[in-house]
């Protein structure tokens, strides 16, 4: 059975500044991330990973070269729609190291916020995000707000607030990086599940080595291009 590819990157490249002030972080970076895999990014501080992230998502743009997420190019030396932050909200979901649920919004309103910014019907928004609630055992505080949560809880609503958009890919910014080993542990084998079951590709930059068995792939930064092992 053939793979889908997530995202496809080939020759990615970023640098800053000009002159004797030029920085070159990431040169020539390719690699093929495919549905259903969960890849760790490990590098060393200042190595650009969050740069590698934030090119991925988005956010930050790239120096020249191409990438695909799904089968749709959206970079090619330049941005190939007039909206990168529609990219954002439609095809990326993010998992950061604290949850930032908005404190003021209940658990659902939390989760179906990017869908009703894509303009998704708010009872079809609803409908998933009760899903997902509920494929994360949490459904019952669906009208709860964050600060009535666990910690754990919390997490678990930021990572459905990921699913919410379907998107192709999700980039977790070190989710493990304030939690215990236990705990750590569970986070990672549940994004594991998830890619499996959800049928998307994640990313996830972390800096403890014990948490790489559990992945299908590590992605690795090194002399600025990419490795895998």
């Amino acid at each position: 059975m053939k793979k889908e590819q997530s995202i496809r990157i080939e020759n990615l490249t970023k640098s800053f500044g000009s002159g004797d002030s030029f920085v070159s972080v990431i040169d020539g970076a390719s690699f093929t991330i495919n549905k259903g895999e969960l890849v760790a990014l490990v590098a060393p501080s200042g190595a650009g990973k969050t740069t590698l992230l934030m090119m991925i998502g988005c956010v930050v743009d790239p120096t020249s070269g191409q990438f695909w997420l799904g089968e749709e190019k959206v970079y090619n030396n330049r941005w190939l729609t007039n909206n990168s932050r529609q990219i954002r909200r439609e095809k990326i979901g993010f998992i950061f190291q604290a949850h930032y649920l908005i404190p003021f919004l209940n658990v659902l309103e939390n989760v179906t916020l990017v869908p009703q910014t894509n303009k998704i019907p708010t009872k079809e928004a609803n409908a998933h995000a009760m899903e997902l609630l509920k494929y994360f055992d949490i459904a019952e505080k669906a009208y709860n707000k964050p600060s009535q949560l666990s910690g754990g809880q919390n997490q678990r609503v930021a990572i459905a607030r990921a699913l919410a958009n379907n998107p192709q890919i999700i980039l977790a910014d070190e989710p493990t990086a304030a939690l215990d080993t236990e705990r750590s542990i569970s986070v990672v084998k549940m994004l594991k599940k998830i890619a499996a079951e959800q049928n998307v590709a994640i990313i996830m930059v972390t800096h403890d080595e014990r948490m790489l068995k559990y992945c299908d792939r590590v992605m690795k930064i090194e002399a600025k291009k990419i490795v895998f092992e």
